[in-house]
């Protein structure tokens, strides 16, 4: 089974971490989002992976090509056009059974099922408010329209950016089409109006409800998603370099941390190399070969090759920063 993972995305909302990392290896739990996504992969019978990238999209060819042995490639999504458009730039003509999962959510759920019924199936999950979202229409338990960020939406079935297409082929020609006919919301081509077409076309959809859903594309929901992760999944982590320090679990390091007369915990996640001393640090994303002195840090997230003196607060922080109070 192919998959495809757009990654491409420039990841404004998470600036200034992404002026320097993409948005799809900021870490959380004590593994990039991508890895997350990729074991997940794996487990569900992946055997071809297309991950869409963009600016700094090398920094994730590294990562993948070090860590996981599958057949991956990395096609180049040169301009930022939507999501349909990052979808067909890893579609090939012959493509068949697909699966798509956007490369900053993270899924607590098991698609197997969906993947043996061999049905074109889209995730969902009732949400509040889902005008900033595609919304799925069921009558009488089909399918029936999908609408891209409707203003008023005729449903609370949100699109949570899990795909599972019968005929990949056909999705391709479809979202052809829409470019062809220059169909966009807000200036991007979106897959959701390339599947409407299948609908019209008379190809059969589900839907499968995921409940649990973890979106990594802001601050607080990357935190909120870290803390899930700790509390349900088993974090594999180096042990530190304690000196005189405390590790209140769940705790993830990186190897050739450090930590000097600080207690860590619970909910931390720390990068490789970083060096921790005289410091609190309770519920954060720390990155690689970041220093921090005498501080308490809470809720925080810290970029690679940060230095921290004397804070009392909680951070937001891209790299190679220096703040000393």
């Amino acid at each position: 089974m192919k998959v495809i993972i757009p990654a491409a995305g420039l990841g404004s909302r998470l600036r200034p971490h992404t002026y320097t990392t993409p948005k799809a290896l900021l870490p959380v739990a004590g593994k990039p989002i991508i890895g997350h996504i990729m074991d997940q992969v794996v487990g569900w019978g992946g055997d071809k992976v297309s991950i869409i990238i963009s600016h700094l999209g090398d920094q994730i060819e590294r990562y993948i090509r070090n860590n996981y042995d599958i057949e991956v490639d990395f096609p180049v999504q040169e301009n930022v056009l939507g999501l349909g458009h990052a979808v067909l730039t890893g579609l090939e003509p012959d493509d068949k059974e697909l699966l798509i999962i956007l490369g900053d959510t993270i899924l607590d759920t098991d698609l197997a099922p969906v993947i043996e019924r061999k049905i074109t199936t889209i995730g969902v999950k009732e949400v509040a408010d889902p005008r900033k979202m595609g919304v799925v229409v069921v009558e009488d338990g089909r399918v029936t329209r999908l609408i891209e960020k409707p203003q008023d939406p005729p449903s609370n079935l949100a699109i949570v950016g899990v795909y599972y297409i019968r005929d990949g082929s056909l999705l391709g020609k479809a979202i052809g089409q829409i470019i062809e006919k220059d169909v966009t919301v807000k200036g991007e081509f979106q897959i959701t109006d390339a599947l409407q077409l299948l609908i019209d076309w008379g190809e059969p959809f589900e839907i499968i409800p995921i409940e649990g859903w973890y979106d990594c594309g802001r601050p607080e929901t990357l935190l909120e998603t870290n803390r899930y992760l700790f509390d349900h999944r088993s974090i594999k982590s180096s042990a530190p370099d304690l000196k005189d320090g405390m590790l209140i679990e769940p705790v993830a390091v990186g190897e050739g941390a450090s930590i000097e007369r600080s207690i860590i915990g619970p909910y931390v996640s720390i990068g490789k190399d970083t060096v921790i001393r005289d410091s609190i640090v309770r519920n954060s994303i720390i990155g690689n070969r970041v220093k921090i002195d005498n501080s308490l840090l809470e809720d925080t997230i810290i970029s690679d090759r940060v230095d921290v003196k004397g804070s009392f607060r909680s951070l937001n922080l891209g790299s190679s920063t220096q703040v000393i109070l």
